[in-house]
């Protein structure tokens, strides 16, 4: 089994690179608001718990299966310990399986990615981004808060590629996700 990590700062394009290269591999994609968007529309709010039972329990289903891998996205702060664990909880999850992982980083500037915080496709997907002052706002906020985008020489993992995803298409980035790694 195969687990690309896609990671990086908000509406940099991780969901829509990780459709195109499910079009192009056997790679399922388990972007991170298939998990959100569902319980904020039953609870009314986020509710981390329930979203982290929910991805847990796709996660081990899916690592226990015999399907090809998996494509998982994942706003990733570097300056967050709790974000690093909880990489290593879910290749805890993989490892068993005999699972290769593989981590992709897309990094674009900020005004890149307010543009494609509003793109259609986004919007579909993603219903709690529908209101774009208030989904600008938390992207902005999240800017100042955490470092989304890794130093130099920062991850340790094997199989790791750093994209500036800024003028390349998500067909032309999957590709070179694809081409990399040989997937």
């Amino acid at each position: 089994m195969k687990l690309v990590f896609l990671l990086g700062d908000a509406a940099v394009g991780k969901m829509t690179v990780g459709q195109e290269l499910t079009k192009i591999t056997a790679l399922r994609l388990f972007h991170n608001h298939m998990t959100i968007e569902p319980v904020l529309e039953i609870f009314g709010t986020f509710e981390s718990e329930v979203i982290a039972e929910m991805r847990e329990l796709i996660f081990r289903r899916f690592a226990a299966s015999d399907r090809y891998g998996l494509i998982f996205t994942l706003m990733m702060a570097f300056d967050q310990q709790s974000d690093w664990d909880y990489l290593e909880h879910v290749r805890s999850i993989f490892a068993p399986y005999n699972t290769e992982f593989y981590y992709v980083e897309l990094i674009a500037p900020q005004e890149i990615r307010l543009a494609r915080n509003a793109t259609e496709n986004r919007l579909r997907e993603k219903p709690s981004k529908r209101d774009i002052s208030a989904s600008n706002a938390r992207l902005l906020a999240d800017d100042e808060k955490y470092r989304c985008v890794s130093f130099p020489g920062e991850i340790p993992f094997e199989n790791y590629l750093r994209i500036e995803n800024a003028d390349l298409s998500p067909q032309e980035t999957a590709r070179i996700i694809q081409e990399t790694f040989r997937l």
